[in-house]
């Protein structure tokens, strides 16, 4: 398949930020309300541009005509209007980059370093192709990507700002940048000049063998199975491996992108749609715990409504296979077996079959030691009690 337009091809938001947006409007509507209120006046868009003209060259049409017209192609590509005013800058400073400032209604592209005189032409409209990308992304939806964009940036920024937010954020923004990366296979209509312009972007190399560094990049990513830890933009390899599965029309694409972009869930790293889905799962346990059994007394349901008021017994049951380690990390398991042990200390006339329960689901997910630990530590259990206990649990998995 060797698309080369955006309705071939389709450029498309990514599941991670329908999901982002998803949540943000769902969860937190006054703040996405107040977003969408916010914006640009004329006098802030002049004062934009005025300070891109004192702080860079201004890359005129009529002087530079080959690389606006590499401009104008990756927009006609990228299905942009080529009537929309665009404005190429040439910045200070010795590392090549390119970047978007944007203007609704206008492209402002800047580049940096030796960029235009290091890329090939087709390196170069893969790098115009990137950028534009990021115009389209904020264009869709009336702003609505952009707006998600500045939400999570402002409230990352907050004193006291939650942890959530930040890591929403930089999931968010790794997801972007795989979004560009199609931009700019489709302004090519191949992704090897995307590859190869990344490749030099980010190592200074001169002659890239896109090719080569795929092959290369597969090799990385068969060794190292972990999620992305960078702040805004995939590693290279990760990058092309992604625009390589993509461009192929793979079905591996959205499991390996949930891999590698977000890996399991992390107890220590949720983001916002993870809170939320460890939440569901939570329910969902609970749920499971008391399946076919008489021990959801009132005193332990009403500990349960403490966390979920609205919780019932009926809700769709999640097992302990759902929270294995390639769906979730130990502390998220830690967490499941401390809140088994805080429902059966909640009822004394019901601690001894509830912790059995307790027991037999520690073994299932793996956490029996770890439930040992907490029987010692909260329960106050000495080595006589914790051998009965153990006894105990013994018989219930023979039985």
């Amino acid at each position: 398949m060797n698309p080369t337009t955006q309705e071939l091809r389709g450029l498309t938001p990514l599941d991670y930020h329908l999901a982002v947006i998803d949540h943000l409007r769902a969860h937190e509507p006054e703040v996405w309300r107040w977003a969408a209120a916010r914006t640009s006046h004329a006098e802030q868009r002049e004062s934009l541009r005025t300070a891109l003209l004192r702080n860079t060259y201004r890359i005129d049409q009529a002087a530079h005509p080959e690389i606006h017209a590499t401009l104008d192609l990756a927009r006609q590509r990228l299905g942009l209007n080529v009537e929309v005013p665009a404005t190429l800058y040439q910045s200070a400073g010795a590392e090549m980059n390119a970047s978007l400032v944007f203007v609704p209604g206008e492209v402002h592209l800047i580049v940096q370093g030796d960029l235009l005189a290091r890329l090939s032409e087709q390196e170069l409209l893969a790098v115009f192709g990137h950028e534009l990308a990021h115009y389209v992304l904020w264009s869709q939806e009336e702003g609505a990507f952009l707006q998600a964009e500045r939400i999570l940036s402002d409230a990352s920024a907050a004193p006291g700002a939650a942890a959530s937010f930040s890591e929403t954020w930089r999931r968010y923004a790794l997801h972007t940048e795989l979004f560009a990366d199609c931009g700019a296979a489709i302004a090519c209509g191949s992704p090897d000049p995307a590859i190869s312009s990344l490749v030099k972007l980010n190592t200074g190399i001169r002659q890239v063998d896109a090719a080569a560094y795929l092959r290369q990049a597969a090799e990385v990513d068969a060794q190292q199975t972990g999620a992305s830890e960078a702040a805004s933009h995939p590693e290279v390899f990760m990058r092309a491996r992604a625009l390589q599965l993509w461009w192929e029309g793979s079905e591996e694409l959205g499991p390996w992108l949930q891999q590698r972009l977000q890996g399991p869930l992390a107890l220590r790293g949720l983001d916002l749609p993870g809170q939320h889905r460890l939440q569901g799962m939570t329910r969902g346990f609970l749920a499971h715990f008391f399946a076919g059994t008489e021990l959801l007394s009132e005193t332990v349901k009403a500990q349960i409504q403490l966390m979920f008021p609205d919780w019932h017994q009926n809700e769709p049951a999640v097992t302990p296979q759902a929270f294995a380690p390639e769906h979730a990390d130990e502390p998220v398991r830690h967490y499941l077996t401390a809140l088994m042990l805080d429902l059966a200390l909640a009822d004394p006339d019901q601690q001894e079959p509830v912790l059995l329960r307790a027991g037999v689901i520690a073994q299932a997910l793996a956490t029996l030691d770890h439930l040992h630990q907490l029987l010692k530590r909260e329960a106050g259990f000495g080595k006589r009690e914790l051998d009965r206990y153990k006894r105990q649990l013994a018989k219930e998995a023979a039985a």
